[in-house]
């Protein structure tokens, strides 16, 4: 295949998918192609992390569901620890909900496992250098959804989304759930920022404005 000028042959890329034919097929393709190299090979998130801890790629393939977490919560995570990543999330899910709380949480470009090869090849140098990626179903269902308070939480937020607005303190949720203290605070900082809120009452009124308890 021909490649174009206006992308850099250098651009390393890394794979992080639980199917072993996925992996390699698209690591054959990507390098055939010359769009890009593929320097890691990832089954799930542990290999990925001990991966990216030793060869950082430019760009990151990632599934959503690994058998060892979530794919979109690690998102968030790469992201806080590697902020030059560029992650597309390569996927079979194509729900509203998942594609923006990817987005949200850092992804640059999004994409369904049955594109085309070509979209593919797009997708690695558009978020390459540095723009977003989106594939044209989720460019549509994102373009169509008016309600831009949709809100996707983990069951984990969910859960103690839930002991909040019973009215259980920390302490006592982390009981209930068999956390620490501190892990309840974390979580309900993260449901602050998704819900867009700045006190606990705030939190409660919206939560129940949105019907997620």
């Amino acid at each position: 295949m021909e490649t174009k000028n206006n992308y850099q042959p250098t651009t390393r890329v890394a794979i992080v998918d639980d199917h072993k034919m996925v992996v390699e097929s698209l690591g054959r393709m990507i390098h055939e192609s010359g769009v890009a190299q593929v320097t890691g090979k990832y089954y799930s998130l542990q290999s990925c992390r001990k991966g990216l801890a030793n060869e950082m790629p430019d760009v990151l393939l990632l599934d959503i569901g690994l058998p060892d977490g979530d794919g979109v919560e690690f998102c968030a995570e790469a992201m806080q620890n590697y902020p030059s990543l560029k992650i597309i999330m390569l996927t079979s899910y194509k729900e509203f909900n998942i594609a923006k709380h990817a987005l949200y949480n850092g992804a640059l470009g999004y994409v369904l496992k049955n594109a085309d090869a070509e979209e593919i090849f797009t997708a690695i140098k558009t978020v390459g250098s540095g723009e977003q990626f989106l594939c044209e179903e989720i460019n549509l269902l994102l373009k169509d959804k008016n309600d831009t308070k949709a809100v996707w939480l983990t069951n984990r937020e969910k859960e103690i989304l839930k002991y909040t607005a019973e009215g259980f303190t920390a302490k006592e949720t982390a009981s209930f759930i068999c956390r620490d203290t501190e892990t309840v605070k974390f979580y309900r900082k993260k449901l602050f920022l998704k819900l867009d809120v700045k006190n606990m009452a705030e939190l409660i009124r919206k939560a129940y404005e949105m019907k997620l308890v």
